[in-house]
């Protein structure tokens, strides 16, 4: 019998130690600490900014807006207006009947037969640049196969002017007249005798493109 009441008395006595460890630990978990807060509690207030700065305006080139209305078309030069063949066939007749300017050897001055030559294209001249007065002259220069190219476009240039300068004192504007020298590159003839390089030595007119 003594064992049995023993029995509960030590039941009674772990069954009592439970409740109160369980007791202990509950009043242990309310007195406890709080957890400290995480980042994110601490973060939870509102930070101040500074206010958004407008960009500052940047400089840049204007853009050509689509299709803004017609585009302004730039006023183009006319096409020069082409001379008819039946009135260059007949400038052509004309210019035909003008006589070359002959000049010495290695000279630019205007001798008897070439003033004579000249004086008698005066009226040639005038009746061309009468019919077409848009139309300008074109003299020649040219000199024989003898010297260096560069010395016979000199000599070439110096007999077309003085062409001019003799026209002109007959009353031909220097206006419709212009110049150019070939030296020695327009040969009338090659072969390598006097008469041939006298024919050479010249200053030619013709219609001025």
């Amino acid at each position: 019998m003594r064992p049995l009441i023993r029995f509960h008395a030590m039941k009674n006595i772990i069954l009592s130690a439970s409740v109160f460890a369980l007791l202990l630990v509950v009043v242990g978990c309310a007195k406890k600490t709080p957890v400290a807060n995480s980042p994110r509690a601490v973060d939870t207030a509102p930070v101040a900014q500074a206010p958004d700065r407008a960009p500052a305006a940047t400089k840049q080139a204007p853009t050509r807006a689509a299709n803004t209305g017609p585009v302004k078309q730039v006023a183009q030069a006319p096409a020069a207006k082409q001379m008819p063949q039946a009135v260059r066939d007949s400038l052509n007749q004309k210019l035909a009947r003008l006589e070359d300017a002959l000049f010495d050897y290695d000279k630019s001055t205007i001798r008897t037969d070439a003033s004579t030559a000249l004086k008698d294209d005066v009226g040639v001249i005038r009746d061309i640049l009468s019919s077409y007065p848009s139309q300008k002259l074109l003299i020649e220069g040219h000199a024989d196969e003898r010297g260096s190219q560069e010395y016979n476009l000199a000599l070439g240039d110096r007999r077309a002017r003085a062409a001019e300068d003799f026209l002109a004192s007959m009353g031909i504007p220097n206006n419709q007249l212009t110049l150019i020298s070939y030296g020695k590159e327009r040969p009338v003839c090659t072969d390598e005798t006097e008469s041939c390089w006298q024919r050479n030595r010249r200053a030619h007119m013709t219609a001025a493109q």
